[in-house]
């Protein structure tokens, strides 16, 4: 494929491009290379994910987090239907 120009802002070109190639937007692309230059590229994945399984939470806590994005009929839902619904937001 011909080279795209990233931008001043991408600080990994190449990682930029391979990302791109394999059919990444271009901001997703960018947001991925910008992070793996500002560390080890084996840390990059590793950052974020505290989060206990939904499994782990209490019938409240998924309702709370369903509430906090939007889901619709989420006070009718039992647990494994709050967490499939969670899950496929």
């Amino acid at each position: 494929m011909p080279r795209r120009e990233p931008g001043p802002s991408v600080k990994d070109k190449e990682l930029y491009e391979k990302l791109r190639d394999e059919g990444n937007s271009k901001e997703k692309a960018a947001r991925i290379a910008n992070a793996a230059a500002g560390s080890s590229r084996k840390n990059v994945g590793r950052k974020g994910g505290k989060s206990p399984e939904y499994d782990d939470w209490t019938v409240d806590d998924l309702r709370k987090r369903a509430a906090e994005i939007g889901i619709e009929g989420r006070s009718t839902m039992r647990k494994g239907d709050l967490i499939k619904a969670l899950r496929n937001h």
